[in-house]
């Protein structure tokens, strides 16, 4: 068995036919020996019905019910089951192209890597696009921009044994649960490839846990899982290496990204003064980080005025 695609599923009707035809059609495509694991969740509104009619249909795919919560879980509990020597996660509201495997794979196999990065294709509910690119290994200081780039698990092509060997997860129970693994799995291989060209398509979807019209409680999960990813490069002894890396990861997340969610309702106030103490305490001198110098006057004085709860 090639390859493995684990795809979490939680109330995704409006959205699945779509996702599971385009990896069908990919994999048929690859022509390679290959699974799909669907792993439902607890879905409500007849996803489950949808993937147990896909599987009689398919015979590579197989539907697994995850009784915890939340994408993390499903994922972990996918890679369970998993019996592909390669793992791609694939989430249930967005799309991959038609030769998206057989390429990853291929630059997986070619280049004995633990790990092959892609390019994305985002498109917006207005229909507008752009393209986040991959990071090549061939970039000066690739590296560097790995740690800082915040991708999630659906950009990278995984080798099974190299995963289960570093005993790697997702943090169960949160939002961001991607974050305090993704940007440190470099530090666990030199075996590292990418192939910079659109292979999946990420879809703004406004019903996801990211972009809710209410306040969430577990926004504030921003904060534990920074402290993770941090313990993460302290037990690799790399904070030094990574200083500047890290530092404009929080800097993005706490003063940039997360603020936005924290302005916005009355209930995330206490946010700012939360992201102000935990840059006191991790990067002090933040003011200074390089990357920040690099933008924009106005992207620099937003940072300011968030780190202020102004």
């Amino acid at each position: 068995m090639l390859i493995s695609i684990i795809i979490p599923v939680y109330n995704a009707k409006k959205y699945l036919k779509r996702c599971l035809d385009s990896v069908i059609l990919s994999s048929k495509n690859a022509a390679l020996k290959g699974e799909i694991l669907l792993v439902d969740n607890g879905s409500t509104d007849g996803s489950l019905e949808i993937l147990e009619d896909y599987a009689k249909n398919n015979p590579c795919i197989r539907v697994l019910k995850c009784n915890s919560p939340g994408a993390a879980a499903a994922r972990n509990y996918g890679v369970r089951f998993a019996t592909g020597k390669y793992v791609w996660f694939i989430d249930a509201d967005d799309t991959i192209f038609p030769d998206a495997i057989s390429k990853l794979v291929k630059e997986a196999e070619t280049k004995k890597a633990d790990m092959v990065m892609l390019g994305v294709k985002r498109i917006y509910e207005n229909d507008k696009s752009n393209y986040l690119s991959a990071v090549t290994p061939e970039e000066k200081d690739f590296k560097s921009r790995f740690v800082r780039y915040g991708m999630g698990p659906t950009q990278v092509l995984v080798r099974r044994a190299w995963w289960a060997k570093n005993n790697f997860a997702f943090h169960e129970g949160m939002i961001h649960e991607d974050m305090e693994l993704m940007s440190a799995l470099i530090l666990d291989t030199n075996n590292y490839a990418a192939i910079d060209e659109p292979l999946y398509c990420y879809y703004q979807n406004p019903d996801s846990v990211l972009h809710k019209s209410s306040w969430d409680s577990h926004y504030f999960d921003i904060f534990p899982v920074l402290s993770s990813l941090y313990k993460r490069f302290e037990n690799k002894k790399a904070t030094k290496k990574y200083h500047d890396e890290l530092e404009w990861f929080f800097i993005w997340n706490l003063l940039i990204d997360s603020a936005k969610d924290f302005k916005k309702f009355p209930e995330g106030k206490s946010g700012l003064t939360r992201s102000r103490k935990m840059m006191r305490e991790y990067f002090p001198h933040w003011r200074n980080n390089k990357f920040l110098k690099q933008k924009p006057f106005k992207l620099r004085l937003r940072v300011a005025l968030n780190y202020w709860g102004l």
